[in-house]
């Protein structure tokens, strides 16, 4: 895993993505961010990129497939699968349900429920990218 590869961001409003770059800039990440819409297209990249992840944020809830079925997909397959690539939900929707399906049948590195004031989303998505920075990784 090559901490400087991209962060691909699951997203389909327009609104957290622009809320997501801004806190990004203010972090001073220097990633390459990707943006999707839904987890086909998420999909699709992952197969077919030679790029080494860095991390993965997903929404739960988008149009197609959603963050769940995507992270499905790539824990059922093995390429991707031994890649191991840090994958966290962050999203508006965090029920009960959805937060035991991602730790019970999947495997996920976190559940975060996004914030909509901006000092307390830069401190979040902060200290998730610090983190990984940090971890050591099967893949470094």
């Amino acid at each position: 895993m090559s901490k400087s590869g991209p962060i691909l961001i699951l997203e389909d409003d327009r609104d957290d993505r622009d809320f997501m770059e801004k806190i990004f800039d203010f972090l001073k990440v220097s990633n390459e961010r990707i943006y999707f819409e839904n987890g086909l297209e998420a999909y699709t990249f992952l197969t077919e990129t030679n790029k080494s992840t860095f991390l993965i944020f997903s929404d739960v809830n988008l149009p197609g497939r959603n963050g769940l079925e995507l992270k499905r997909d790539i824990d059922n397959d093995p390429v991707l699968r031994a890649k191991s690539i840090p994958f966290v939900f962050y999203s508006t929707s965090a029920n009960r349900e959805q937060i035991d399906e991602a730790y019970h049948e999947l495997t996920i590195q976190g559940f975060f429920k996004k914030e909509n004031n901006l000092a307390d989303a830069k401190k979040m998505v902060g200290t998730i990218i610090d983190y990984w920075k940090l971890c050591k990784h099967p893949n470094m």
